[in-house]
């Protein structure tokens, strides 16, 4: 009787115990583990023209900077075409800047003395004019009508040429016609694009990095022919580095950019913290490539997830990862 007293006794503190053992397992949840893996968005850098490249100053496995030379393509053509464009600018220049000028100062004292020539004649012819009509009032006639009209003729003639020089000397100041400088200006303008299109030629044979990153592959090699397009090098720059995972239906409510995840990488002790940059608006089916542990979670969404350059670094494209949602909650909460 004293030992079923005593069990009795027992049992309520038994229970206590177990619940305050359960308690704190009831009202802590664990954080949710999804599969995923690293992503990597590559910068294929290449040359808009073909060529033999020349030089390859990289190797896979490299780190380099912004702007550090990549490689370079053969350039002969371009720069054959760029010095042709420099030097037809060059004569559309020169014939632009004779055609806002007049004649040569040579050609102008030549129409100028001719015009002294024809004033000098004019007023002789002018003279003669006045004598021959003198004469013809003359009582005595010792001219006839004949021969004033014939001195009132070049007179005309005198002044009619006297006209012309001074309109021609006019015309020999002000050079050529507006509309042919302004086409000569046209002119100008379409060479000085063909030199911009030239040069741009000549800069697409050498490529250098477009952002730090590290070389993930080179495609050709010193010799090689490069079609117009083809990449020659790809880059990974830290920043195009991201987790891809696949949240189920139901966890995928609670999620919005800018919530924080922890990413598990195998070997390593720690877990890299990113943020939540994307979630698909389309649901679909797990991919192969993910083996979920609950057959049940089958329509997911994706989610990326992007670090910081130094963490970004550490991550090699393909790696798979748990990434922890922390900040998930299920519906019932």
């Amino acid at each position: 009787m004293k030992t079923i007293r005593s069990f009795r006794q027992t049992v309520p503190f038994l229970c206590l115990g177990f619940a305050a053992l359960l308690w704190p397992s009831c009202g802590k949840r664990e954080p949710e583990f999804i599969q995923g893996y690293v992503e990597g968005e590559f910068v294929y850098v290449s040359s808009a023209l073909p060529g033999t490249v020349t030089s390859l100053e990289v190797s896979r496995g490299d780190m380099v900077e912004a702007d550090a030379p990549l490689f370079s393509l053969d350039d002969t053509p371009e720069k054959a075409a760029r010095d042709e464009a420099e030097r037809r600018l060059a004569e559309a220049r020169a014939k632009l800047e004779d055609a806002q000028k007049g004649k040569r100062p040579t050609e102008i004292a030549a129409l100028e003395a001719q015009l002294k020539q024809a004033e000098a004649a004019e007023e002789f012819s002018k003279s003669e004019l006045d004598r021959q009509q003198r004469l013809l009032m003359d009582a005595r006639g010792a001219t006839s009508r004949q021969d004033v009209d014939r001195a009132r003729s070049l007179f005309h003639q005198d002044e009619q040429r006297v006209a012309q020089l001074e309109e021609e000397l006019k015309t020999a100041q002000l050079g050529q016609r507006e509309d042919q400088v302004a086409a000569a200006r046209a002119q100008v303008k379409a060479l000085e694009a063909a030199l911009a299109q030239a040069e741009w030629n000549l800069s697409q044979k050498q490529q250098d990095a477009p952002a730090a990153g590290l070389v993930f592959d080179t495609l050709y090699r010193s010799g090689e022919w490069v079609p117009a397009g083809r990449p020659v090098v790809s880059l990974l720059p830290p920043p195009n580095i991201k987790v891809r995972a696949f949240v189920p239906e139901p966890l995928v409510g609670t999620l919005a950019r800018g919530d924080t995840v922890s990413v598990h990488v195998d070997g390593l002790p720690d877990a890299f913290t990113g943020t939540i940059s994307f979630i698909s608006p389309k649901a679909e089916y797990t991919p192969p490539v993910i083996y979920s542990r609950e057959s049940r979670r089958k329509l997911v969404f994706m989610i990326e997830a992007v670090f910081d350059p130094e963490t970004a670094a550490r991550l090699h494209p393909g790696q798979p990862v748990d990434v922890e949602l922390s900040s998930a909650k299920t519906p019932s909460e």
